[in-house]
């Protein structure tokens, strides 16, 4: 009899719980049976809010457009069910139309069967794409909850109902109309994700990052495989726009022959083009292409086609039994099929490959190997000898003082030799992007103006260095205050330069990764800085408030030097180790795009 009121108390309490909490990030699993937020108020009942459909009827595999509209609110709760029953669990899978603002949600057992928002961000529409499952209700209607505030709700607005016309016989496989497609052939509707069971053995794939799992939802992966005259070929990534590979005789974009998958207000559109330069892609008005099929779900794009190995009657189609350089490019398309150009550096072969040749199992880079070498470079000069070399001569004089390396001090000549490292891994790297691109970027936004002021206020600094006047000269004073100014302005412009670089398409590393990293460097090296220039304060007034006893002092003055120089080999040691961390972590970052 105990147990009835225990379970009511466990559903006030997860209510309560979630009156509390709420779901601003829009994780509302809990509401998927009865689609009522625990907010702790009661429904709203003639709802400000509208659904609406592009079309009232439909068949298994269809899209069906659904619009939310209305003033302003927070969050929302969409699902389909059917019109007969809709008690019943949600029917079928949505697919996003805008991401920032939506989100899948899994209900029950069917996957991607529900929509809810993102954030409690203020919206006036959402868009979204229903699909109709194979054993989709004859009559199928449209339910949405809407939250206005947190205390203002409606909860189910009815929408439109769509309904089969027939429903006599089993479905068929799904099938897209062959009319949102320029090809002549029969398009198809691929069923699940592809499979890298075969790769290297059966097939040619390329897949980035390497070895990933197509399935997954970061893999992008490209496939040949040859079958007696024709070569098979799958691709999917992650993109609800447009996916793209291209064949190519070098490693830059230009004459080349493509192939396009892209979304087409949620149809996907698969053609061939040619690369003329650094322009859109010119479509051709005939495709080649056989025994097309594709997929858009989960925010991962497939197509899969079949094209001959030789295709003398298509101008621009390459034979495919010669090896080439291959492109593989994503990005955005718009409403109506236009794309526009690849967020991100294509991934590129590291070499020629013929696909009809011995299968491999390859990966590819976005980032080509003369930008790989200059961030490398760049992160070892301005991370690592920099910054040790700054340290070395502020705050070791007193330490190294006594000892001698060449006939000068060490502390001296420690920091010349990474100052000198510093100049010419600089003066290397600088030189990289110029030899790649052929000239001046116009793509990389400040950071190649910021790379130049690098540059020149390194070659002023050890040209100052050069003509440095003897220690007790008059201009001594002036030449350590300029000394000092120009390094601190070339660090300071050196780590804006590399925060900007580290994002722009030709390098790339992982987001937010990047950022947090070189911000914890830039606080790893102020924290040691400030560490020791705390330390020397201490040290003097330690001295300072020593008796007034010759012989005392100098005891003294010897003691502390002893603690602050085996204080300050400690700090070196660990602020050296950490910089060490910090560079191979980018190294290796680098090294994975």
């Amino acid at each position: 009899m105990e147990l009835p009121g225990f379970s009511i108390a466990v559903w006030m309490f997860v209510c309560l719980y979630a009156s509390v909490v709420g779901y601003p990030n829009g994780k509302v699993r809990e509401a998927c049976t009865s689609m009522v937020p625990c907010h702790g108020s009661s429904p709203q009942l003639s709802p400000e809010h509208t659904i609406t459909v592009n079309g009232t009827e439909f068949k298994p595999g269809d899209n069906i457009e659904v619009h939310l509209s209305g003033p302003d609110f927070e969050g929302f709760f969409i699902q389909a069910r059917d019109a007969e029953h809709l008690d019943r669990p949600a029917v079928g899978s949505f697919v996003l139309a805008d991401r920032r603002h939506s989100q899948l949600l899994t209900c029950g057992r069917t996957k991607n069967s529900a929509v809810s928002h993102t954030s409690k961000a203020k919206k006036k529409d959402i868009k979204v794409y229903w699909i109709a499952p194979r054993d989709a209700p004859k009559r199928v209607q449209f339910l949405a909850t809407v939250v206005k505030k947190y205390r203002i709700f409606w909860v189910k607005i009815p929408g439109p109902i769509v309904s089969q016309p027939d429903v006599l016989s089993p479905t068929p496989p799904l099938r897209a109309t062959s009319e949102a497609m320029s090809t002549s052939h029969p398009v198809s509707y691929i069923s699940k994700p592809f499979s890298a069971s075969g790769c290297g053995i059966m097939k040619f794939c390329i897949r980035n990052p390497t070895n990933c799992d197509p399935g997954s939802a970061s893999c992008f992966f490209l496939s040949f495989q040859q079958e007696e005259s024709s070569v098979f070929i799958e691709m999917s990534g992650p993109n609800e726009g447009y996916l793209a590979f291209a064949f190519s005789h070098d490693q830059w974009m230009g004459g080349d022959d493509a192939y396009l998958c892209v979304n087409e207000d949620h149809r996907v559109h698969v053609s061939t083009a040619y690369l003329k330069e650094r322009s859109h892609p010119l479509l051709d008005s005939e495709n080649a292409l056989e025994d097309v099929s594709w997929r858009l779900a989960d925010g991962v794009l497939q197509c899969s086609f079949r094209r001959s190995i030789h295709l003398p009657a298509f101008k621009g189609r390459f034979n495919l039994n010669t090896s080439y350089y291959i492109f593989l490019a994503d990005g955005e398309a718009s409403k109506g099929g236009l794309i526009s150009k690849h967020r991100r550096q294509p991934l590129v072969t590291d070499g020629l490959y013929n696909i009809t040749g011995l299968p491999q199992d390859i990966g590819g880079s976005r980032a080509p190997r003369l930008i790989k070498a200059h961030g490398a470079l760049m992160f070892v000069a301005w991370i690592t000898t920099v910054s040790i070399g700054v340290i070395v001569a502020r705050f070791f004089k007193p330490v190294w003082s006594h000892s001698f390396l060449l006939g000068k001090e060490l502390w001296f000549q420690v920091h010349r030799m990474l100052m000198l490292t510093t100049v010419m891994l600089t003066s290397i790297s600088f030189v990289l992007p110029f030899v790649y691109r052929g000239g001046w970027s116009q793509q990389a936004g400040f950071h190649p103006y910021l790379g130049c002021a690098v540059m020149a206020l390194t070659i002023f600094q050890a040209l100052m260095a050069g003509f440095r006047p003897s220690r007790h000269a008059p201009r001594r004073q002036l030449f350590n205050w300029f000394h000092w100014s120009t390094g601190t302005t070339a660090r300071i412009l050196a780590v804006v330069t590399m925060f900007l670089g580290m994002d722009l398409p030709a390098l790339d590393l992982p987001d937010p990764w990047d950022t947090y990293a070189m911000i914890g460097f830039v606080a790893w090296h102020v924290g040691t800085d400030v560490l020791l220039e705390i330390h020397s304060y201490c040290l003097v007034r330690k001295v300072e408030v020593i008796e007034d006893d010759r012989v005392q002092i100098l005891q003294s003055l010897t003691s502390a030097e002893a603690e602050g120089r085996l204080f300050k080999q400690i700090v070196l040691t660990i602020y050296v180790c950490g910089n060490i961390v910090f560079l191979v972590a980018f190294l290796i970052a680098i090294n994975q795009v």
